[in-house]
């Protein structure tokens, strides 16, 4: 299972709940990439630039992809890449958590790890981030989930019992 959407849709932390409801492990890819790297993203970016991320972020999604019990999820540009959309639509289910430019800055407000965010009017950049990647993110979802004002916990229970009920349906 995939979880795609726009930095602060929650994908992290729902990601986690998810996969504890659902006895899965749960990988995020950002923090995949730091881990094998040794670096934080925002030295990649500096270093490689985001075409260098980009390269990074695509290689492990594919190789997460292949895995199976696990949930991920995704960096906000993961959907750019067509490769990376068409791999994650055929490995499982991709759900797109959907947040509003106000909910992102909210949540992204205290951040200093975030390489996009750090030059210019954060809400400027979010607001074309969102228009830009919407239609990708909705494109490779199977489902789409708006998180704004909802609580983490209750979103994951929901999104479990859904689960659950669709495959239980004949």
């Amino acid at each position: 299972m995939f979880l795609v959407g726009p930095m602060g849709s929650g994908k992290t932390t729902l990601g986690r709940r998810l996969a504890s409801l659902l006895g899965m492990d749960f990988v995020d890819s950002d923090h995949e990439i730091e881990r094998r790297t040794g670096v934080d993203i925002p030295f990649i970016f500096e270093k490689e630039g985001e075409a260098g991320f980009r390269r990074r972020e695509h290689d492990i999604l594919q190789e997460l992809a292949g895995r199976d019990g696990v949930v991920v999820a995704t960096g906000g540009g993961a959907v750019l890449d067509a490769a990376t959309r068409a791999r994650l639509q055929k490995a499982g289910h991709v759900i797109y958590l959907h947040a509003s430019v106000d909910q992102q800055l909210r949540r992204t407000a205290r951040s200093r790890h975030r390489p996009l965010l750090r030059s210019g009017d954060r809400r400027a950049i979010l607001a074309r981030l969102l228009a830009e990647r919407d239609p990708l993110y909705r494109e490779t979802a199977h489902r789409i989930v708006a998180t704004d004002g909802r609580n983490t916990r209750a979103l994951a229970h929901e999104i479990h019992r859904s689960l659950m009920q669709e495959k239980s349906a004949p």
